[in-house]
């Protein structure tokens, strides 16, 4: 099943996020990793899914400029998260940090094999960039 769809979200004081029900639908259980993404986003990951595309990250060359830097930034950030009987998470003040300091209004969005988390601001801002492209 893909990850579809644009949501926005409220975060509580604690930065507890509700995941939308149709991402929920996609994971295969309560768990997920979530990770700094490519873009000021955070990303998503099924931890199966997870765990199948980084055994492939972890044969790379360690002469590899490029491929060392996609291991740093995919899995210095990475945290395995637990989502509760409400659908509900608590995202780490680091990945919460990473993607700014307004940190309380989010969208959440499906990008097929994953989701990604971005603050309101960034996203109304990429997307009003990317459709003038």
């Amino acid at each position: 099943m893909a990850f579809i769809g644009e949501y926005k979200v409220s975060v509580t004081a604690g930065g507890r996020v509700v995941l939308p029900k149709k991402i929920r639908a996609s994971l295969k259980g309560e768990l997920f990793i979530l990770t700094k993404g490519f873009d000021v986003c955070l990303g998503g990951y099924d931890l199966t899914d997870w765990k199948t595309r980084t055994e492939a990250l972890l044969h790379v060359s360690l002469l590899d400029q490029e491929d060392i830097a996609r291991r740093r930034q995919l899995f210095s950030g990475a945290n395995e998260i637990e989502v509760d009987a409400q659908g509900r998470f608590v995202v780490p003040k680091s990945l919460a940090n990473f993607i700014g300091n307004d940190f309380k209004d989010v969208v959440v969005i499906g990008v097929g094999d994953h989701f990604e988390i971005w603050s309101g601001k960034s996203w109304r801002n990429y997307a009003h960039t990317s459709v003038s492209k």
